[in-house]
């Protein structure tokens, strides 16, 4: 099966991007019935590859992992110690 779309995005937020790959990647290991295949790496950077038969599909789901990102950062970024 070949899918038709796909998308790569990486991020680099510097010494938080560990934590954000903490708290974005836990929902992608628990909805295994996404119909969007969706894969996330933490090497330095994080990398979100997303791949689809459907257009609407892969844009709902990159713009719902990139609004974790940015909850994810903002939440962080709240409780400076």
């Amino acid at each position: 099966m070949t899918l038709n779309y796909s998308a790569k995005i990486t991020v680099d937020a510097k010494d938080k991007t560990n934590a954000i790959y903490d708290s974005v990647n836990i929902d992608n290991e628990f909805y295994p019935e996404n119909p969007v295949k969706t894969e996330i790496k933490f090497d330095e950077k994080l990398t979100i590859l997303v791949e689809s038969n459907h257009l609407p599909h892969l844009r709902a789901n990159l713009n719902s992992t990139l609004r974790l990102i940015q909850a994810s950062y903002d939440s962080i970024e709240s409780v400076k110690i």
